[in-house]
């Protein structure tokens, strides 16, 4: 593995920077805003989707994908510097979702009209998704969910409650995966995804406001809403196997590294203009930088292996567990670093940083659960790359 980025790559990164530079509204890099903070701004998706209609027409959402499909057939490299680059000028814009999630699930399981349909509108930025796994009472236990399609005709009538939809409110179409076999000896295997156009008639998208008090997570309930066949992904009863792939994507969608260690650098300016770097300040900076560098290490790794036709699985679930809870322990740095200010919210004039700290420190606790919670990946490394026994 050779990380040292190509002329070409490097290129690429002054390109996008020089881009963010004039595009990015000035008040989020004041605001400090991260990726995970966004829904803290009163008009972020206007902006998320201004950025990202941006972003498609320079054809920076997709430039990695197979030129079959659009791409530019660049290296995954090219998508790791753009979330590095849209982290450090503090700017929404990707969809990770459609972008990081669906786009490779269709490439690697979609029909050709799936693809045909769908591929487009996420480069172009114009199409922004949603996907809905979680249900109240099934979490980690894909197998378990209940929310149940029957079949009638050629189309799929759907019933039931998913959970923790991120954009869910404002996305154009979802990614579903529901129970369409009751009766099947293993409990995965009757599983089956849907792509599901979010203005079918019967969904009802409620609000769950988050801890530091944002509007990202949504319920979403289904009241016979009805879905064409042909809109089946993977396969009837073959999306457990799809949400598997999906899954080694969506743990190196994000990189956590980068939204941690452009935090921690917002945090240390903080903390130099102030005087607060004292001896444990400094000693904690240090621990937090190479532990982001770590991260970002797993994460050159996992796309690396992209880029030559490897689909990672362990290493994903490193990369996504080291990433998120290196941003969880930077913003417990910054509440620490800040003392009684942390305490301080938005409407205060002496709250630091725009009172990004104590939204980024209460909005961490989460990233322990999404995406696969940090209990899980540390049952895959263990059993997949350990070879270690299952516990329970």
């Amino acid at each position: 593995m050779d990380f040292k980025f190509t002329p070409e790559e490097e290129a690429f990164r002054k390109e996008v920077a020089a881009f963010l530079e004039k595009e990015v509204p000035q008040r989020y890099r004041d605001a400090r805003v991260t990726f995970f903070d966004m829904s803290a701004q009163k008009d972020w998706i206007q902006v998320h989707r201004s950025m990202a209609e941006k972003l498609g027409v320079k054809g920076w959402l997709s430039m990695h994908w197979p030129k079959e499909y659009g791409g530019k057939g660049a290296s995954p490299f090219h998508r790791l510097i753009l979330r590095e680059e849209l982290a450090r000028y503090h700017s929404p814009g990707y969809d990770s979702i459609g972008a990081g999630i669906v786009a490779p699930a269709l490439m690697l399981k979609g029909t050709e009209e799936q693809k045909k349909q769908h591929l487009p509108g996420i480069a172009s930025g114009r199409i922004i998704w949603c996907e809905t796994l979680s249900e109240p009472g099934h979490g980690s236990d894909l197998a378990a969910m209940e929310v149940f399609a029957k079949k009638e005709g050629n189309e799929y009538i759907v019933n039931g409650q998913k959970i923790w939809t991120t954009n869910g409110h404002f996305a154009d179409w979802n990614a579903l995966i529901v129970r369409t076999d009751r009766e099947a000896k293993a409990n995965y295997r009757g599983l089956t995804m849907f792509l599901l156009d979010m203005k079918t008639p019967g969904i009802t998208v409620n609000p769950i406001i988050n801890i530091a008090g944002h509007h990202e997570f949504n319920e979403v309930f289904f009241d016979d809403v009805r879905i064409p066949e042909e809109n089946i992904i993977g396969g009837l009863n073959q999306g457990f196997y799809v949400v598997m792939s999906l899954l080694d994507y969506e743990r190196t969608t994000d990189p956590a590294y980068a939204i941690a260690d452009t935090y921690l650098e917002d945090l240390a300016e903080y903390a130099r203009q102030n005087n607060l770097f004292d001896p444990v300040a400094r000693h904690q900076y240090a621990r937090l930088k190479a532990e982001c560098d770590i991260a970002r290490l797993h994460h050159y790794r996992v796309t690396w292996m992209q880029g030559q036709g490897k689909v990672p699985n362990v290493e994903s679930a490193m990369s996504k567990m080291c990433g998120f809870e290196a941003l969880q322990h930077v913003a417990e740095f910054g509440m620490q670093l800040s003392g009684h200010y942390s305490q301080l919210t938005e409407d205060s004039p002496r709250a630091p940083m725009h009172a990004r700290i104590p939204s980024c420190y209460l909005r961490s606790f989460g990233h322990s659960l999404e995406q696969g919670t940090s209990e899980i990946d540390r049952d895959v490394i263990a059993q997949r790359g350990l070879g270690l026994p299952r516990l329970r």
